[in-house]
């Protein structure tokens, strides 16, 4: 199955950071990949603007180098980078002086081509940018700006950074772009959700149990030891990323899949999340394994208590989900590499099979990474003679295989989030209220730690967590899904 390409409208895009390791791993090969579906214009133009001095030509050298490294189209036809390339452009720039900027003017003179700036930066520098832009002329009241993860590091800095951003740009014009939103199972949530009269009935505290969040990795926190010690997991993954699969996995309908509407109910999951207890909270750091050092060696601090994984039960006060339990969790240096939602539904009420036939539930699966795909379990009678034997048995379908190798690999997340922005499509961006109200809810755990001196419990790497994880569930008589290697 071929997907369908739907070209976007010409632009101007400049990439403030265009020679940082964001802007070479994913946003130059995403445009590239985008290019040679035939999605991006011929006639766009992508300017880099960084603190590095280069010209014009030593950034294209830069751009073929990140295409060629970390991947370029599958399909592309000879000659197409040349072409590509062909529309890039370099202005050595002062995010907070006046250097450049009056050569970036010279380069955007056509203010009806669509155009977006991509804050690929530390946060600091969001507000000095924004302020140029209006200063020097280069935005207009349809220009969006595109700001990167970390939205502040608690309640009041984001208040700061919102605040800074209101005071040149409409709420409208920001594009707060968390990469997990652009995956491809995470928008199939709403599909499978909202376009599927099986799906939507069962999905409430009649039918539902329990359901599972899980975030997985298999990595230490490598070079970003010193930015990862100061935030750590629930920083990191648990008050952005976790948060919102939480939000779509919980949310109740919008009346129109329109950016406010499915933002509004988001919203509304969040400003109901109960208060999470201290005891049911289990925070980790990882310890060495036989090639790498443990967590406290990673960030050179040998008392930190910064935890590199996180788990805990939480509740949501509504009529849909009142009584179910939401647990989640997330951690570094776990046995697999893998992205997870698991609705666990209820057993039924009555059985007409006796005990051997076991007790048995229906499990909805939705694989975020790898292998992105959904997984609903059934119970069906074993095969052979013997009696009544119940077995639960997949129905499994992997994205790759029941699109067709014609499909192509998925667009990556920032590939459609950039298309996104170019759209002015908010539907998959953050707003500003959603971020406050996500630590508003977050402050009161972190700072719970810090006054009670908590210290994370210590974790095998290459394992599925502390132990005591296993135990926040057990207490339920639950246990987590396991994390297949």
């Amino acid at each position: 199955m071929v997907s369908r390409v739907i070209p976007v409208d010409t632009f101007d895009l400049v990439i403030f950071g265009g020679t940082g390791d964001l802007a070479r791993r994913k946003i130059l090969p995403g445009l590239f990949r985008r290019y040679c579906a035939g999605q991006m214009p011929r006639d766009a133009r992508v300017i880099g603007a960084a603190r590095t001095d280069m010209d014009s030509a030593g950034y294209r050298d830069f751009v073929r180098d990140a295409i060629e490294e970390f991947g370029g189209g599958r399909d592309c036809e000879d000659g197409t980078l040349d072409a590509f390339l062909k529309q890039m452009d370099y202005i050595p720039i002062d995010a907070r002086g006046e250097n450049g900027w009056p050569e970036l003017a010279q380069h955007l003179p056509d203010s009806a081509r669509v155009r977006a700036f991509y804050f690929s930066v530390a946060p600091g520098l969001f507000g000095d940018l924004a302020e140029r832009l209006q200063l020097h002329g280069l935005a207009d009241s349809d220009s969006r700006i595109v700001v990167e993860k970390p939205f502040g590091r608690d309640l009041e800095t984001a208040k700061a950074l919102n605040a800074s951003l209101a005071e040149h740009f409409k709420e409208s014009q920001i594009y707060r772009i968390d990469h997990y939103l652009g995956k491809e199972t995470v928008q199939n949530l709403m599909a499978v959700r909202f376009g599927n009269t099986l799906f939507e009935p069962l999905w409430n505290a009649q039918y539902v149990d329990h359901i599972q969040i899980t975030v997985s990795e298999t990595v230490g926190v490598g070079g970003r030891g010193e930015y990862y010690d100061k935030s750590g997991a629930m920083r990191d993954m648990v008050q952005n990323h976790l948060m919102q699969l939480l939000c779509l996995i919980a949310m109740e309908p919008p009346a129109q899949f329109e950016p406010d509407a499915v933002r509004d109910e988001k919203l509304k999951v969040i400003r109901a999340l109960d208060p999470v207890e201290p005891h049911h909270i289990v925070r980790g750091q990882y310890d060495a394994s036989a090639d790498a050092p443990d967590y406290r060696s990673a960030v050179n601090d040998p008392r930190s208590k910064t935890e590199s994984f996180v788990a805990m039960k939480i509740g949501i006060s509504n009529w849909r989900w009142a009584g179910i339990p939401f647990y989640l969790r997330t951690g570094k240096r776990m046995s697999t590499r893998y992205s997870e939602i698991t609705v666990v539904y209820k057993a039924r009420n009555h059985s007409i099979f006796d005990e051997q036939a076991g007790d048995h539930r229906n499990v909805l699966s939705i694989r975020l990474q790898p292998d992105e795909g959904i997984t609903l379990g059934v119970t069906i009678k074993e095969p052979g003679p013997g009696g009544m034997r119940l077995v639960d048995v997949p129905l499994d379908m992997s994205f790759a295989e029941a699109l067709g190798e014609d499909g192509g690999d998925p667009p990556d997340a920032y590939e459609r989030l950039i298309m996104d922005v170019i759209r002015g499509n908010q539907t998959l961006f953050m707003r500003g209220d959603e971020v406050e109200a996500a630590w508003a809810w977050t402050d009161p755990i972190i700072n719970g730690w810090t006054a009670r001196g908590d210290v994370p419990k210590p974790y095998a790497s290459n394992s599925a967590g502390p132990t005591d994880s296993e135990q926040l569930l057990a207490r339920d008589g639950r246990a987590w899904r396991e994390v297949n290697s």
